[in-house]
């Protein structure tokens, strides 16, 4: 296991030094995950765990420079795979200063996947309707660059009256989710059409970034579903 050292400046919220010192633990086992999904996925979560630590807007950002300025301080290689996927699907008012604490720990292995994180390519889009009390799912696929179906994964968020989300989740196995999408249609549960990405992109951004908190649930992969709606057009 690895020591953190102390962090670089004061905290901001010292009462949170706890939860801090946990994810610099947490992500030594970061660098071992096999491809830079699963780590973004990893990282959505951590950061959701943190915005609800933080009960505003002004407490979550001074919890994310607390941590970025704590992963600096610790220097190791799972410290610095966070701060690079932080500075890939991470908040973007945290995300310079993520960065520019990465680029500091030169010296630190990076992560086989490093370079890929956050590097993903909008691709088809579906509208999945289950009935009326059901909402919208909307279903988005992405595409690492350069790694052709091998970083085929899909953002699905199901969107109730008003817009307002209620669940958020990361697809690894697209195929596997649209083959069962097509045989609910089959026996009739659910409508499946391909959607305008336009349109899919502007009614996330609109649900996702709204004033209204969203459920609990939807936490652990609001960060990465607000990095992939603002790929969209």
């Amino acid at each position: 296991m690895s020591t953190t050292r102390p962090s670089a400046r004061p905290l901001l919220l010292p009462a949170l030094r706890e939860v801090y010192d946990a994810y610099v633990r947490e992500a030594d086992a970061l660098p071992a995950l096999p491809a830079a999904l699963q780590a973004e996925v990893w990282t959505s979560a951590q950061l959701g765990g943190l915005l609800a630590a933080a009960p505003h807007e002004q407490a979550r950002r001074a919890a994310l420079g607390d941590l970025i300025g704590c992963l600096h301080a610790a220097g190791t290689p799972g410290a610095r795979a966070f701060l690079r996927a932080l500075a890939a699907i991470g908040p973007e008012v945290g995300r310079r200063a993520a960065a520019k604490a990465a680029d500091a720990l030169g010296g630190v292995p990076p992560a086989p996947w490093e370079d890929a994180l956050g590097r993903v390519v909008p691709g088809q889009a579906w509208l999945i309707q289950e009935g009326p009390l059901d909402g919208d799912r909307l279903v988005c696929e992405f595409r690492y660059a350069e790694q052709g179906t091998a970083g085929l994964h899909a953002l699905a968020v199901r969107l109730t009256y008003g817009d307002a989300p209620t669940e958020v989740v990361a697809v690894g196995d697209v195929p596997a989710l649209m083959t069962a999408a097509r045989q609910a249609m089959q026996a009739e549960l659910c409508v499946v059409q391909p959607y305008d990405t336009a349109s899919v992109g502007a009614r996330l951004r609109t649900a996702l970034n709204g004033a209204e908190p969203v459920p609990a649930d939807c936490r652990p992969a609001l960060a990465l579903a607000r990095h992939r709606a603002s790929l969209l057009p």
